[in-house]
C-alpha cells in the first residue's frame, strides 16, 4: 500500500455511484471503508482488495449505527480523508400523492443519513486538520421537477446544510463539495426507487416526465468516478460541481429565470421593506 494512499468512507457502496467510487479509489491504491445495507455485491472487490477495503453493513438512517461504523473505520485505518455521502434513493410522486411515510422515509435516508455521517466524521477530521466531505446531491437539488417534489425536498435540504457546513469547517482544513449529477445509469428510477400511489389526474404529467427523461443523455457511473477523483485531488475543490452535460443546461435556464423574476418584482420587494 502506497504511503500516500488516502482513506475513503463511502455510503451506499453496493451499486451505482457508490460501487463505482469504491472501485476507482481501490484501483489507484487508496483504502476504503465501504458501507451498504447489503454487502453481497462487494464480494469481488473485497476478494481482490482484502487489505485495502473494510466492508461495513450500515443503514444510514440508524444514527447509532452510523457512529459505530465511522468509529470502526477510523480504528481500522487510523484516519479518514474522503467521506462520500452517497446513500440515497429516488421518490416518484406528485406532492398531493405523497403519504407521510414516503416523505419521511425519503428525508431519513437522503438528508438525515448524510447529516448523521457528517456529524460522526467531523471530530476525526477536525483533529486531523484535514478531510473532504463529498455530498452526492443532484441537479434536483438546484431545480425542482414535477412528480419529484419529495426527492427535491431532500436534496434542497442537503444543499442548504452543506453550504453552511462548508463555511463552518473551512478553518479546520476541511473541504465540502456538493456533486450534482444529472441522469446516470445507476438504477435511480428502477428497483431502488419508491413510488407513491398514483392519482390519475397526474398521469399526463407523469408521462411527460418519462418522455423528457427518455430523451436525456444517460451518464456512465464509471466516468463519474473518474471525475470524482479529479475533484478530491484538486488543491482547491469546488463547493459545487455538476456531473453530466444535462445539469449545466438546466441550471443556466433556471437561474436566468429566477434572476429575471426577482428583477421584475424588485419594486414590490422594496415596497415590502417600506422603502
Amino acid at each position: 500500500m502506497a504511503a500516500d494512499s488516502r482513506v475513503w468512507f463511502v455510503t451506499g457502496s453496493s451499486r451505482g455511484f457508490g460501487r463505482s467510487f469504491v472501485a476507482a479509489a481501490l484501483a489507484r491504491g487508496d483504502r476504503v471503508a465501504a458501507t451498504a445495507r447489503g454487502l453481497g455485491s462487494l464480494a469481488d472487490l473485497v476478494e481482490a482488495n482484502s487489505e485495502a477495503i473494510l466492508p461495513l453493513r450500515l443503514d444510514v438512517t440508524d444514527k447509532e449505527a452510523v457512529g459505530a461504523a465511522v468509529k470502526a473505520a477510523y480504528a481500522h485505518f487510523g484516519r479518514l480523508d474522503i467521506v462520500v455521502n452517497n446513500a440515497g434513493y429516488g421518490l416518484v410522486g406528485a406532492v398531493e400523492e405523497l403519504d407521510e411515510q414516503a416523505i419521511r422515509g425519503q428525508l431519513e435516508t437522503n438528508f438525515f443519513g448524510a447529516l448523521w455521517v457528517t456529524q460522526a466524521v467531523l471530530p476525526y477530521l477536525r483533529e486531523q486538520g484535514s478531510g473532504h466531505i463529498v455530498q452526492i446531491s443532484s441537479v434536483s437539488g438546484l431545480a425542482a421537477f414535477p412528480t419529484l417534489g419529495g426527492y427535491n425536498a431532500s436534496k434542497w435540504a442537503l444543499e442548504g446544510l452543506s453550504e453552511a457546513l462548508a463555511q463552518e469547517v473551512a478553518s479546520f482544513g476541511i473541504a465540502v463539495t456538493l456533486v450534482e449529477p444529472g441522469l446516470f445509469g445507476t438504477d435511480w428510477a428502477g428497483s431502488s426507487a419508491a413510488h407513491a400511489t398514483p392519482d390519475p389526474v397526474y398521469d399526463q404529467m407523469r408521462q411527460a416526465m418519462v418522455a423528457m427523461n427518455g430523451q436525456a443523455e444517460v451518464g456512465d457511473p464509471a466516468a463519474a468516478a473518474a471525475a470524482l477523483l479529479k475533484v478530491v485531488d484538486a488543491e482547491n475543490p469546488p463547493l459545487r460541481v455538476l456531473f453530466g452535460s444535462q445539469p449545466a443546461q438546466v441550471v443556466k435556464y433556471i437561474y436566468e429565470q429566477r434572476l429575471k423574476t426577482w428583477a421584475d418584482w424588485e419594486p414590490v420587494a422594496r415596497q415590502a421593506q417600506g422603502s
